[in-house]
């Protein structure tokens, strides 16, 4: 009697295909939160802000409705096909239809822009640094509290599975008491002395470069992982081209190319790593390790498919990104099933994800997956106390 009944209904939507997909897409959507539709406006059309808008269309319940840029990017701006474009942010600020605002600037609009934002009682995720020094994000994040806005930083490192995995290791004890941190971030893109980027002037791009630019991302995850604070650095810095030709002029640069940080940890560990946007053939090599009693972990950014265990008294493993293999906590940030790779963008659409599903519930966690405020002002003290310590050339508590 029920296989009886099964087939009619089956035979039902063969002879209507589309009514089952209907049946389907409602039931869908009985399952899930009733999703409104978020608008979203974006500042600055960049390297990044394109990529903020890829994984942004990706969720399917935002629209970004509305981009500012500059008077030299009307062609980009035209191939992101977005409706409003406004030539002043602060006409988008205006715009009562948007929800969010993304800060796609370089550094030194940071704070100003991220300020108005808030004001103007937006959500807000702003690029990193979020700010060029740490009185000014400490002001943003005073600010942030007294809106009780929703408000983030991308550092979009956080999201990769197995970087998801690893921070679950370290909180089921499975690697055991941290002993040391070790690690690099290294990029060539700098290398010659005729490539120049705005990052190199100091009045744009902040004190430090490769420091706050790179750095910061092996500091903050290494930080999300394991739970541990850094609080004390002793920083290395070399200027590695002193001058830098653009077009026809020699620009004095006093930004390093280079530094290596000794660090502590509040657990006692200690820690180096190196960062370097000179290293001829790393492209974008985030590599850290985490040596533990029990077991190391490590992980590279430009492999990001695999994880490396490290045993004493057996043989090391390879984990490969599988959803099948991963814990359960960790599930809801594989996209794709194991053997199709998950890179950068996948990452940055985890970020989205978890950001957007708090802006639909409006739901403010203590202490959520994402970077928020307060990270990217301790991120940005952290880098100054960098700078600090090598001027000074000691160490300098945190």
């Amino acid at each position: 009697m029920h296989s009886m009944k099964r087939r009619k209904i089956v035979n039902k939507y063969e002879r209507n295909p589309s009514e089952a997909i209907h049946k389907y897409v409602i039931n869908t959507e009985q399952c899930n939160i009733q999703r409104r539709r978020i608008k979203v406006g974006i500042i600055g059309a960049g390297f990044i802000g394109p990529i903020h808008i890829e994984a942004l269309r990706r969720l399917g319940f935002v629209e970004v409705t509305a981009i500012a840029s500059g008077k030299n990017t009307p062609k980009k701006v035209k191939q992101l096909n977005i409706l409003k474009v406004y030539n002043n942010y602060k006409q988008l600020l205006e715009d009562k239809d948007i929800e969010v605002i993304h800060n796609c600037t370089p550094n030194f609009l940071h704070f100003q822009i991220n300020k108005d934002i808030l004001e103007s009682g937006k959500h807000i995720i702003s690029e990193k640094p979020l700010t060029t020094n740490s009185v000014d994000s400490g002001k943003l994040v005073e600010l942030a509290k007294k809106t009780r806005l929703l408000n983030a930083v991308n550092y979009n490192y956080r999201f990769y599975p197995l970087v998801q995995q690893i921070k679950e290791m370290v909180c089921n004890g499975e690697i055991g008491d941290i002993y040391s941190i070790h690690g690099s971030y290294l990029q060539d893109w700098l290398l010659y002395e005729t490539d120049f980027n705005w990052r190199v002037d100091s009045n744009l791009g902040g004190k430090t470069r490769a420091i706050s630019d790179i750095g910061s991302h092996w500091c903050d995850l290494v930080q999300y992982i394991t739970g541990l604070k850094i609080v004390k650095v002793f920083g290395d810095l070399n200027i590695v081209h002193n001058t830098r030709k653009r077009a026809n002029q020699n620009i004095k640069i006093s930004t390093e190319d280079y530094a290596s940080v000794l660090l502590n940890f509040n657990n006692d560990a200690k820690g180096v790593f190196t960062v370097s946007q000179v290293s001829p053939g790393r492209k974008n090599r985030l590599y850290f390790e985490i040596d533990g009693s029990k077991k190391s972990v490590c992980w590279d950014q430009e492999e990001p498919e695999q994880l490396w265990v490290g045993y004493r008294d057996k043989a090391n493993e390879i984990l490969l990104r599988d959803s099948n293999l991963l814990s359960n906590k960790v599930k809801k940030y594989v996209n794709y099933p194991g053997g199709h790779p998950e890179g950068y963008l996948d990452a940055l659409y985890n970020f989205m994800k978890s950001f957007y599903g708090d802006v639909i519930k409006n739901n403010f966690k203590k202490n959520p997956d994402y970077a928020t405020f307060v990270d990217g002002h301790n991120e940005v003290l952290l880098c100054e106390k960098i700078l600090e310590s090598y001027k000074k050339q000691k160490w300098i508590n945190v």
